[in-house]
Formats: C-alpha cells, structure tokens, sequence
C-alpha cells in the first residue's frame, strides 16, 4: 500500500511540475522543425509528396462527411424530442413497420459508405503502387537503428546504419535540454540520414533484425512495418527539397522513443555529388577480410565501433544497466573461447534485449569484440581477427 502512495506522490509532483512548466511557457520554447513536428501542432504536418497530399485531402473529407451526418441525426432527433413532447400535447405514433423508411435508413447509408470509400480505395491503391521505381532502398529495423541498403538505381550498393545522434541521446541521459537552451530537433538528429533525390520515385522494401517496427514519416506521407522475416515494401515521391523527420511508430522495447528516421532530399545534381562520396568513403573504410591485425591498431578500432554502436546500452564503462548485462567482467567476454562472444553479435540472444549486429563488416565486429576483451577490468590478452568473424558467418 505504501509503495501505491508513494507512486501516486511522485505521479502528482510530476504533474505539478508539468503544470508550472507550462504556465511558465518555457515547455514552449522550440520552434517549429520545418519537415518535422510544430509547435502546437493541430492538423498534418505539410504534405511533400501527392500520396500525402491525398491523405490529408482524405481526411478533410472524412471529417466533413463525419461532421455533417453527426449535425443531421443529432439536429433530427433533437427537434423530434422538441417539437413532439408530451407537454405540448403530442401523443406517441404506434404503429409496427415502414418499407419507405427502412429502404431510406438503408439505402443512403449504403450511398454514403460507398462515397466515402471510392476516395479511399483510390488512395490505398496508389500508395501500394511501387512499379517503376527510380530508386529501390532497403530498410532494416533493428534495436534501436534503421540500416539502409540501395538496392537499385543510382547508389546502388551504398549501405550503412543511421542512429540517434549521441550528443542528443547524452543530453536525455541528463533529463533532456535546457529550458533556457532550447533543441529544436531534440530525438529526431541522427549521425546519417537517408538521402534521395527530389522528384524521383523511391521505393523502400522494409524488414527487420529482431521485433517488429515501423517506418513513419509523416510529410512523405509513409508508414509500413517493417517485420522479421518478412518483406514489405511502399514508395514516395518528394516534391520539395528539405529535411524530413519521422520516428518509428511500433513499440519496439525500451529504446523505442530513440530510434528517428530522418530524410534529407536533395537536388538530382547533389544527389549525384553525394553518392559519389560515400562510395569514395566506402572504398576508404573497405577492409581486407583477411588482414591480420596488431593488436594496437584493432583495439582503436573497436573503441570507435564500441562508442558508435554500443555504448548507448551497455555505457562507456562497460557496467550496463537495468536489464543490459554488464560487458566489463562479463563471463562470454573473459571465455577463451572467442567463438562464444562472436555468435552472440551475430545473432543476438536474450529473445532480442541483444541485437544481431551481423550488419557491421567482419573487421568491427573483430574490433569491437577484441576491444571489450581487453578493456575496463577485461585483460584476456586475446585478439579476434575478421577472419574468425567471417569463418563464424558461414
């Protein structure tokens, strides 16, 4: 009973705090994220794309249709009760059926569903149209990322994983920003986002790692699940150039509210200058499956895959938290039998709560696990090669 009270206390503080907050304005000190959310924000975010422009047109439509049969029955009824009470005189009708009025209360229903539905099958039916597609992008839910992958069209064979960006997740770490220090894109900034061309048409083939998400950025008017083991796919055409953000929109686990999407479109030229510098940087960063690394070298790399990719869960000190097991003295880590700990970044474990990372390359899985057996209180004086990570795989 006294933990009930105490819950109930805190639940009150919170909202008081909450109040003052808002009486005081500075809840409402960001402004408005073009291509994101605003503030105070009633209606849809503006459409950039005809699918969304539909959608919103659609539910102008259905909230007018909604509205006016609602004022019509209400206004009906009302003025039946007012006009026909019993202390003006009137007397109850009694008789036991009407042909006309149930082929009126029948047929103009069925009039109106199919006035309302015409519109809508004609939406549904254009956003599944993914043939003939400039641009075919594969993306990948994870806990908590998005991984990207051009499959088709220009860029093709461009990859990589676009995540919170850290100064942001470190900034909720400490209770979010500052009142006096506003962020306008606070838990939508992320350290890659997905680039395409303005006017082109983009397909995105969505599927995911470990539990079911879903890809939901409201200007382009998308949102489709992205589940394990299956493959979905939707499209949108971008008429604007800008920056758009969305946010997964399937509860995912605890990292749910860190897991942004946002979408930088660009001009058909920029796009061209871009794709030529991640294959640039591509090439730069490719590694020699096969390539013994020293172990100086390797540990440098895996601090970097370590702070990228790991640390949100598992902090730089290597101790966890809550359900995230601790990886500094951790017994997988200290087993000389290396093959233990690369199975697990390759395929997870506790039921998802630890994420295949089999999308990173052999040499920063190599780089991360060697790192962790090495670091903190971990002295195993072990060293695990791409080449064990790339055998592991097969």
């Amino acid at each position: 009973m006294k933990s009930i009270f105490d819950s109930l206390s805190a639940l009150l503080r919170a909202a008081g705090a909450w109040t003052l907050t808002v009486l005081t304005g500075a809840a409402w000190a960001v402004n408005d994220l073009p291509g994101g959310p605003a503030v105070n924000q009633l209606n849809l975010q503006p459409a950039v794309t005809k699918i969304a422009q539909d959608q919103a047109w659609l539910h102008w439509f259905m909230l007018i249709v909604c509205a006016v049969i609602f004022v019509a029955v209400f206004a009906v009824m009302f003025y039946s009760i007012w006009k026909h009470r019993k202390s003006v005189g009137h007397k109850a009708a009694n008789f036991h059926e009407s042909a006309t009025v149930e082929i009126i209360w029948t047929v103009v229903p069925f009039i109106i569903v199919i006035l309302m539905a015409l519109p809508a099958t004609k939406a549904v039916v254009a956003m599944k149209d993914t043939s003939n597609a400039d641009l075919t992008i594969k993306v990948t839910g994870m806990q908590w990322k998005w991984g990207y992958d051009y499959l088709k069209g220009e860029g093709e064979g461009i990859g990589f994983i676009s995540a919170l960006d850290r100064a942001q997740r470190t900034l909720s770490s400490k209770g979010g920003p500052d009142a006096a220090a506003p962020v306008d894109d606070y838990l939508l900034k992320v350290d890659h986002p997905l680039v395409v061309p303005v006017n082109q048409k983009v397909r995105l083939i969505t599927t995911a790692n470990d539990v079911i998400h879903a890809w939901y950025v409201p200007a382009l008017g998308v949102q489709q699940a992205a589940i394990p083991g299956f493959v979905r796919d939707t499209w949108f055409r971008a008429e604007k150039i800008g920056d758009y953000y969305g946010q997964c929109s399937q509860l995912c686990g605890k990292e749910h509210a860190y897991m942004p999407i946002h979408v930088r479109v660009v001009s058909a030229q920029d796009y061209s200058r871009w794709v030529e510098g991640e294959k640039k940087l591509m090439a730069a960063k490719a590694d020699d499956p096969n390539k013994v690394w020293g172990m100086a070298e390797i540990m440098a790399r895996g601090e970097k895959v370590y702070a990228a990719n790991c640390v949100v869960c598992h902090q730089a000190n290597g101790k966890g938290g809550g359900p995230v097991k601790p990886l500094d003295g951790a017994a997988v880590v200290l087993d000389a039998d290396k093959s233990k700990q690369i199975a697990v970044l390759l395929k997870g474990q506790n039921n998802g709560a630890m994420p295949s990372w089999k999308i990173l390359g052999d040499t920063d899985i190599a780089a991360v696990i060697t790192y962790t057996k090495n670091h903190w209180s971990n002295h195993t004086g072990e060293l695990v090669q791409p080449a064990d990570v790339k055998a592991a795989r097969q």
